[in-house]
C-alpha cells in the first residue's frame, strides 16, 4: 500500500496517466492539424448532405465523435470476454499497441478520410484498453469500503494526464505560452512541425503506458461463471423500475456530452472570447483539472458517507453550469464555468463507479463497468458531433443548452431510480441487498 492505495492500482493509475496525455493531446492537435490545411477536405467541406452543410466544425466533430463511438460499442464485447476469460492484462497490451499505431500514422496522412481512418483505429485500442482497466482497479479492491477510494485514485492520474495533456499540447504546436502559429523544430538538422512533435508525444505516452502495465500488472482470479450472460439489463431485477446500472450508464452518457460540447467549437469560442489556443486549452482542461483536485476526497468520502448523494449533487451542479458556457462572454468566466462543472463531473463519476462495482457481483466487474466506460465514451463521442450540428442550425448557446438539458433529465432519472448500496446503519462495509 502507498498513500492508502494498492500498489497495483497506483501502477494502472500512472499507466492511464501517460496513455490518456496522448489521447488529449489529440482532442487538442486535431482539429487545428484538420483545420491547417494540412489535411485536404476537398470534395467534403460544404458538401449538403440530409439538408446540413457539411463545414469544418462538422468535420472535426465526426473525427472526434468516431472514435469515441466505436470505442463504445466495442467495450461491452471486450468487457464480457475479458470476464470470461480470466484475462484484462492482454486486452489492455493489445489496445495500446493499436492506439499506438494510430497515432504514429497521423504525420504520414495528407486526406481528411485517411486522418478518419486512423481515429478510428486507435478508437477500437481504446475499446480494448479501457474496460480492462477499470475492471482491474475494481478487482483490486480488498473490500467495498476501497472501492470509491480506489476509483477516485484512479480517475485522478489519468485526469491529469488528459488535463494538462491539452495545455501541453499548445506549447508544443506554438512553441510558446502566447503564439498562435505552428512552430517548426529543427531535430539533427531536420525541419519537424508542431504537429509532427504532439503526435509523437502521443506516441510515447500509449509506449509508457505499455511498459508499465507488462512488467507490474498481473490478472487477478475471476469467477469462471462471470460474463456469460450478453445482455444488459434496462429493468430492475426486482422490479423496482430501471436497472441502477442502466440508470447510471444514461446519466453517465448525458455527463460525458456536456464535456464534449466544448472541443469542437475551437475557433468559435475564440472567436467570441477573444482568446488565445492556449487558453483555449486551459479552458479545456478545467474540467479535468477540478477532476484532479476533487476525485480522491470525493471517492472516499463516498466510501463512508454512501455514493448517491454525491452523484445526485453533481448533477444538480452540472446543468447551470453548462448552460452557463452558452452565455458567458469573457474569457474567464468561461474558465469558471468549465471549472464548476469539473467539480459536478468529480461528484458524479468515481461514486457511480463505486456504485456499480457494489453491483457488480456475478454479473462480473468488467461486465458491469463496461456499461459505464461504454457510455463514457459514448457521450464523449455524440458530444463533439452533436455540438457541430447544433452550431450549424442555431447559434453559439444552443449547443450548451441542449447540454444542460440533458444534465437535467440524468438528475432526474438518479434521483428517482438509484438506490444507495452501502448500509450506512452499521459498520459493514457490505452493500445493501439489492436481490
Amino acid at each position: 500500500m502507498v498513500l492508502g492505495t494498492d500498489t497495483r492500482v497506483l501502477t494502472l493509475a500512472f499507466a492511464r496517466m501517460a496513455d490518456a496525455l496522448g489521447n488529449s493531446f489529440l482532442i487538442i492537435v486535431l482539429p487545428l492539424y484538420i483545420a491547417s490545411g494540412q489535411v485536404s477536405l476537398a470534395g467534403i467541406a460544404g458538401q449538403q448532405v440530409l439538408g446540413f452543410t457539411l463545414q469544418t466544425e462538422t468535420l472535426i466533430g465526426l473525427v472526434l465523435s468516431l472514435f469515441g463511438l466505436l470505442n463504445s460499442f466495442g467495450q461491452p464485447f471486450t468487457g464480457r470476454l475479458s470476464d470470461r476469460t480470466g484475462q484484462r492484462r492482454i486486452f489492455v497490451l493489445t489496445g495500446l499497441v493499436l492506439f499506438a499505431i494510430g497515432s504514429a500514422a497521423y504525420p504520414f496522412l495528407s486526406s481528411y478520410w485517411t486522418v478518419l481512418a486512423a481515429r478510428a483505429f486507435q478508437g477500437l485500442g481504446a475499446a480494448f484498453t479501457i474496460p480492462a482497466t477499470v475492471a482491474l482497479v475494481n478487482d483490486y479492491a480488498a473490500s467495498d469500503a476501497e472501492r470509491g477510494g480506489n476509483f477516485g485514485v484512479f480517475n485522478t492520474f489519468r485526469l491529469i494526464g488528459f488535463g494538462f495533456g491539452p495545455i501541453v499540447a499548445g506549447i508544443v504546436i506554438t512553441g510558446g505560452l502566447a503564439a498562435n502559429d505552428v512552430v517548426t523544430y529543427r531535430v539533427a538538422g531536420t525541419a519537424i512541425s508542431g504537429f509532427t512533435a504532439a503526435f509523437a508525444i502521443a506516441v510515447l505516452g500509449a509506449v509508457v503506458s505499455f511498459a508499465l502495465v507488462w512488467a507490474l500488472i498481473q490478472d487477478p482470479q475471476l469467477d469462471s461463471e462471470a460474463g456469460k450472460d450478453l445482455s444488459i439489463a434496462i429493468l430492475d431485477r426486482r422490479g423496482k423500475g430501471l436497472d441502477p446500472v442502466f440508470v447510471l450508464g444514461v446519466g453517465t452518457f448525458m455527463m460525458a456530452s456536456t464535456i464534449a460540447l466544448f472541443a469542437t467549437l475551437e475557433g468559435p469560442v475564440r472567436m467570441r472570447l477573444n482568446e488565445s489556443t492556449l487558453f483555449f486549452s486551459v479552458q479545456f482542461a478545467a474540467v479535468v483539472i477540478a477532476n484532479v483536485v476533487f476525485q480522491v476526497p470525493i471517492g472516499r468520502a463516498s466510501d463512508r458517507f454512501g455514493r448517491r448523494p454525491f452523484i445526485v449533487a453533481g448533477f444538480v451542479i452540472l446543468v447551470p453550469s453548462v448552460f452557463a458556457q452558452g452565455i458567458v462572454t469573457g474569457p474567464w468566466l468561461m474558465l469558471l464555468a468549465r471549472f464548476v462543472q469539473g467539480i459536478a463531473v468529480a461528484l458524479v463519476f468515481a461514486p457511480s463507479l463505486a456504485l456499480a462495482g457494489d453491483l457488480a457481483g456475478a454479473r462480473g466487474s468488467g461486465t458491469t463497468l463496461s456499461v459505464l466506460t461504454m457510455a463514457f465514451g459514448l457521450g464523449v463521442a455524440i458530444g463533439p458531433l452533436a455540438s457541430g450540428l447544433l452550431y450549424n442550425v442555431g447559434s453559439f448557446s444552443t449547443p450548451f443548452t441542449a447540454g444542460a438539458a440533458l444534465a437535467f433529465v440524468g438528475l432526474v432519472l438518479t434521483y428517482t431510480q438509484v438506490e444507495e448500496t452501502l448500509d450506512l446503519s452499521s459498520e459493514s462495509d457490505q452493500p445493501a441487498p439489492q436481490d
